[in-house]
């Protein structure tokens, strides 16, 4: 039997479970309930993705790929991003096709957190941030947020809004990682915490 104490790093050794896939697991056995606690879609594929995918499999198109994706895809994409909100992305250094949402945010905190660098998380947030950052040896910092009903002024309608920066409380711009984003933008020394 494998001995994990001995196997795992320290750093995973001290991440905490999912609380989400606990909720996932646990609903998963209840008769009649309907978990909302992962986000898959609640549609089926296309059938022209399905059928792409189909013909690529019969055409024995089962090989693997540039690390960054195909390069008709990445084409694509771009082509795609400049049609509908003309962003303007270069195929061969500005565009990377990962398998979802989780690989592509994964590689971007390892690809720009160091070591010691703090890591301003927005909460709630996705489960996976903090874990990434701590893995990284960098510093999450938790910035908590709340919806509130506030009256406007037009007619004394509730509505709610969400917590912005300028809500925040006055301290955090007198914390390490305000004082080194905020030396960041301007050009300044920072050392090693990167505060974004």
């Amino acid at each position: 039997m494998l001995n994990y104490d001995t196997l795992l790093s320290d750093q995973v050794k001290k991440m905490k479970p999912s609380g989400i896939r606990k909720f996932f697991d646990l609903a998963a056995m209840m008769e009649g309930v309907i978990s909302l606690g992962v986000g898959e879609p609640d549609f089926q594929t296309p059938w022209t993705v399905r059928k792409a995918a189909v013909d690529s499999l019969e055409r024995k198109r089962m090989v693997y790929t540039a690390n960054s994706g195909m390069a008709d895809l990445r084409k694509e994409i771009c082509h795609y991003l400049n049609r509908k909100y003309h962003l303007t992305y270069h195929p061969e250094n500005e565009t990377l096709v990962t398998v979802g949402g989780s690989e592509a945010i994964d590689l971007a905190i390892r690809a720009t957190v160091n070591p010691g660098d703090e890591v301003l998380i927005v909460e709630p947030s996705f489960v996976c941030y903090k874990p990434i950052v701590e893995l990284m040896h960098g510093v999450a910092v938790p910035i908590s947020t709340k919806l509130k009903t506030v009256q406007a002024d037009t007619g004394g309608t509730a509505f709610p809004y969400h917590r912005t920066h300028k809500d925040a409380d006055p301290a955090l711009s007198e914390q390490p990682h305000r004082r080194h984003y905020d030396q960041r933008r301007s050009g300044g020394d920072c050392g090693s915490s990167a505060g974004y």
